[in-house]
């Protein structure tokens, strides 16, 4: 009588699946959603809605008539990736804008490759770049957060990011304090009170989600930790070496999509590293770009053009840096 039944992998199941995954994400997102809900009113309603209804037609629209597989809508994922996009647009952006920016981020991003699990970039990510490339004015137009809650928040009361103050200022030959009277208060950045896209205004509200993802062991510290550490190393020493020239670190850490990137963004399971070490020089690399890109590049922010450069790399990361599989010690020992 044979006592062994020999099987396929995987052979340890924890009982987490790719839909809880996802909806634990969505739930950590919540905090970011509220509040952006509140400061921009209901114009921040609406553009979510339909960016996350459009990423699930064309995902449904794809699997039925182009891929003609099993319709995977109901997992999550297209939810997230609506959710993103939509955090990562002013307010006062068309409709009709985000619905394209959709149809990239899902149709070009992640269908053309295979679907969930097969996509080598963030699809949300592609979809905003492709959106900011296409549209660069509709796309750097912010307006500001209102406060109390209001109705529509295209009213043309718009004006730059903090760090586009700086970007700008500095332009123009200003220093950083002559510009400091036209930032608004670290306070104010924390909470979200100042202008910039739905999800990168409120750092402690995306905390907030990125601590219970943490919890429900939904992602690693490794990615952000290093992420968010690398970026405030390099522009310490920047601002070591010049304070007139380079602006505070927790100026960076407080303002962009810095936060939002870290936690929600870069820690996307199917375009990170798979081992810890990997996902360390991951978020190093994440963060150098993001300084490189923030104080010498063309656009005032470079979270998004970062993370994308290294989803890039990741392959040759995870062929670098590979788990040890199981017994693999005890042999070469």
């Amino acid at each position: 009588m044979s006592l062994l039944t020999v099987s396929g992998s995987p052979h340890v199941h924890s009982g987490e699946t790719t839909k809880k995954i996802m909806f634990g994400v969505i739930i950590a997102l919540m905090p970011a959603m509220l509040v952006s809900f509140y400061y921009f009113g209901l114009s921040a309603i609406i553009l979510t809605l339909i960016s996350v209804f459009s990423c699930l037609i064309f995902e449904w629209l794809i699997q039925k008539y182009l891929i003609k597989g099993k319709t995977t809508i109901t997992d999550g994922s297209a939810i997230i990736t609506g959710l993103l996009l939509a955090f990562n647009v002013p307010t006062s952006l068309p409709i009709w804008m985000i619905i394209i920016g959709a149809l990239v981020a899902i149709g070009v991003a992640k269908m053309s490759f295979g679907g969930l699990g097969k996509n080598p970039f963030n699809p949300a990510l592609v979809g905003r770049v492709f959106l900011l490339i296409s549209f660069p004015v509709d796309m750097t137009t912010w307006p500001k957060p209102n406060l109390p809650f209001s109705t529509l928040s295209f009213d043309g009361l718009t004006g730059p990011t903090p760090l586009g103050i700086i970007k700008d200022g500095l332009k123009q030959g200003h220093t950083l304090d002559q510009l400091q009277s036209h930032l608004p208060h670290y306070v104010d950045m924390l909470y979200g009170q100042m202008g910039g896209s739905l999800g990168e205004v409120s750092a402690i509200a995306i905390i907030i989600g990125g601590l219970f993802m943490l919890f429900r062991k939904i992602i690693t510290w490794q990615i952000p930790v290093a992420f968010i550490g690398s970026t405030l190393l390099f522009a310490t020493v920047l601002w070591q070496i010049n304070p007139q020239e380079y602006v505070n670190p927790l100026f960076h850490l407080a303002t962009g999509g810095l936060m939002l990137g870290a936690v929600f963004m870069a820690t996307d399971m199917v375009t990170s590293p798979m081992s810890k070490t990997g996902q360390i020089i991951f978020g190093v690399g994440c963060g150098l770009l993001t300084i490189l890109i923030r104080v010498w590049g063309a656009y005032p922010e470079g979270v998004s053009f970062a993370i994308l450069l290294m989803n890039s790399v990741t392959p040759l990361i995870n062929k670098g840096f590979k788990p040890k599989k199981f017994g693999e010690a005890i042999k070469n020992g």
